[in-house]
């Protein structure tokens, strides 16, 4: 009988495609992550500039996507095992404007080559 550990070290090309849906939910979050958040700051300045104050639920959308966020960048952390700082400092780049574009940009850049090295080293690509 198989246990799930043996069975993902049996079947790589099942693995890496797990690492490979991770990362496509990750990329995903994080753009609309990052897009929410610079709303949220439009949202801040028009309350506090303007006294616009209709545009509350953009805080609270905000939220829910990073949340989803976290959940995602979790998950994507966990399947590459990423250190626990560097999963840190990535779910925290959905707090500060503009930093989930330049991480998303850099986590891609090093998963998709683990990915294509992984795949090479199995015969798979």
């Amino acid at each position: 009988m198989t246990t799930p550990e043996t069975d993902q070290v049996a079947d790589p090309e099942a693995q890496l495609k797990k690492i490979s849906g991770a990362l496509t939910r990750y990329r995903i979050l994080a753009w609309t992550t990052g897009i929410w958040l610079l709303l949220l700051v439009a949202e801040m300045i028009a309350y506090y500039g303007f006294g616009v104050e209709n545009l509350k639920w953009i805080a609270i959308v905000h939220g829910w996507m990073y949340m989803a966020y976290l959940l995602f960048t979790l998950d994507l952390g966990v399947k590459v095992r990423w250190p626990w700082g560097k999963l840190l400092l990535t779910c925290l780049a959905g707090t500060i404007p503009f930093l989930s574009f330049y991480f998303e940009h850099i986590r891609s850049r090093e998963v998709k080559a683990q990915i294509e090295e992984a795949k090479r080293s199995v015969g798979l690509a």
